[in-house]
């Protein structure tokens, strides 16, 4: 093997490394944004609980409100 052969392997090997390197960023950028988009429907969905909870808890308390009214009035 002449120098020249060497440095060609080892050029080839250099940038098939960093074509490697490349491809697995790209990879990660791809599940981060994917990632991302599941955190934000995660959130949506969090916050439309807690809206519907809210109304539940105040349906709940007006129907607490309603039976208070009438045990008092049965006294």
């Amino acid at each position: 093997m002449t120098i020249d052969n060497v440095v060609t392997v080892v050029l080839a090997i250099v940038v098939g490394t960093l074509a490697a390197i490349v491809y697995a960023l790209r990879i990660l950028v791809l599940l981060e944004r994917r990632i991302a988009r599941i955190d934000k429907h995660i959130e949506m969905l969090t916050e439309k609980v807690v809206l519907e909870e809210g109304k539940i808890l105040r349906e709940e308390a007006k129907i607490e409100k309603m039976v208070g009214k009438k045990a008092k009035r049965k006294k």
